[in-house]
């Protein structure tokens, strides 16, 4: 994006993006809707204050991780504030491969879910939409270490879990020719 920033030039290239990690940070379908809808509306209070010492992309990200915090803070914890790894699955296009890639996908959003908020935000920002860990820190305001901590964290509990049940599906699968 070259020249003035223009909010309407920033949603049309950034919306889906951010509504993509509205998401990736639990929030609900509906609930994303009206959070994406915000972060461009503050996006456009704030236009003026954006210093280009990040990307918009990078930007954008920051005023969303801020929305969703305080969206948790206005709600009461109720059932359809997370997202449910069915829900996820219900909401992706359905893949060649079936059953198999379905509950890899569900797995995959199950464990996301299952991170800590921060934890989870480099994870998805670094793994996910290919930020680099230096955008990663000024994105999120953080030391570079941090980011790397973390990321390390999220990577090893996210291992953890599908080892987990790779380790209980070998356990419970039959061996072969009847042993």
């Amino acid at each position: 994006m070259t020249g003035p920033l223009d909010v309407s030039a920033l949603y049309r290239e950034h919306a889906p993006y951010i509504w993509r990690a509205l998401r990736r940070m639990g929030l609900a379908a509906s609930d994303s809707d009206d959070v994406c809808q915000e972060v461009f509306l503050v996006a456009h209070r704030k236009l003026s204050s954006f210093r280009g010492d990040s990307s918009p992309r990078t930007w954008l990200y920051g005023i969303a991780m801020k929305l969703v915090s305080d969206h948790r803070k206005r709600t009461i914890r109720r059932k359809e504030d997370g997202i449910s790894a069915r829900e996820m699955v219900a909401d992706a296009p359905q893949a060649p491969d079936g059953i198999e890639r379905q509950q890899t996908k569900a797995l995959f959003d199950k464990s996301l879910m299952d991170l800590d908020e921060p934890r989870r935000a480099v994870f998805v920002l670094y793994e996910i939409e290919d930020l680099s860990l230096q955008e990663i820190a000024t994105c999120l305001d953080v030391p570079l270490q941090t980011v790397y901590s973390r990321l390390k964290s999220a990577r090893t509990q996210m291992q953890a879990q599908f080892r987990a049940v790779f380790d209980n599906h070998v356990q419970t699968t039959p061996a072969v020719g009847g042993q």
